[in-house]
């Protein structure tokens, strides 16, 4: 089903998009729970975010992070890799690519990457850019190989999950997983695995300067299921298949006794009458 967004607000049709986005402080429920395929590894969820209606709207009512360029979604800028890993999954994929269906096609790592700044001090590899800003694997809207994420696409087409293609923060956002170890009384440790969103504060202090951003607004909360629902391949990327199947189970229960701490973006979506609007 399509998404379509409509919005009439104090009688004004279509305002500013981020006016409709809420605060970044709100009551939260928090759940943590043992991986039961490791006694070590303790998962602290984010039920507020996990069960909200959140859906990627990019195509389809995205405003996107830089006014004027919705059709780049939050793809403005390079993605940053976290490993080699990172890098050698993404090495492999663009490898797969041709310019049939990659509109600004490059052979060679070191053609579509570069070094820039994370924090204006300590370097990092990234995707580069292409002419006129954005990411040089997002390929126009009117593209014949099609529009978007041409290494998205690859993956379509080969019938395999994106993520098995993508940087990792590409298919991450807008989750946010944290992991540190936890020192307990009895001097045991245990890995802490964090689930939670990747709001504007995720993106540093430029964040907040942001032409608008989807955790925070109900125009992005309309999906029919609920995000651990949706997001089940990267949340069992991100902490196992026995961790999220125990998730999931908590979250459904959760869910059946009514939360306490509804996301509030998800709750003004419902106020404001956006379709779907179907929780699960």
């Amino acid at each position: 089903m399509d998404i379509h967004v409509a919005v009439e607000v104090d009688g004004l049709e279509e305002p500013d998009p981020r006016d409709l986005e809420v605060s970044l402080d709100f009551p939260r429920e928090w759940l943590e729970f043992a991986d039961p395929a490791d006694a070590d590894h303790l998962i602290r969820a984010d039920l507020t975010w996990l069960l909200s209606n959140w859906t990627c709207v990019y195509g389809n009512g995205c405003h996107g992070i830089i006014e004027g360029r919705a059709e780049e979604g939050c793809c403005s800028h390079g993605a940053f890799f976290t490993d080699d890993d990172d890098q050698e999954r993404v090495r492999a994929a663009a490898k797969r690519l041709t310019p049939e269906h990659w509109q600004y096609f490059r052979r060679g790592f070191k053609r579509f990457t570069e070094t820039d700044t994370i924090d204006g001090k300590n370097k990092a590899l990234r995707t580069a850019t292409r002419p006129g800003g954005g990411c040089v694997f997002q390929n126009d809207p009117d593209f014949v190989g099609g529009g978007g994420c041409a290494l998205h696409g690859q993956a379509l087409r080969d019938g395999v999950h994106p993520l098995e293609y993508k940087p990792d923060v590409c298919w991450q956002l807008p989750v946010r997983r944290d992991q540190d170890w936890r020192k307990r009384p009895d001097d045991t440790k245990v890995l802490v695995s964090t689930l939670g969103e990747f709001d504007r504060r995720g993106w540093g202090e430029g964040g907040h300067d942001l032409h608008w951003w989807c955790t925070s607004s109900p125009e992005a909360h309309v999906g029919a299921k609920r995000l651990y629902q949706e997001y089940e391949p990267e949340l069992t990327a991100l902490i196992g298949k026995a961790a999220y199947a125990r998730l999931a189970e908590l979250c459904a229960a959760r869910a059946a006794q009514g939360m306490i701490a509804e996301h509030p973006a998800t709750s003004s979506a419902r106020t404001l009458k956006l379709i779907p609007i179907r929780p699960v």
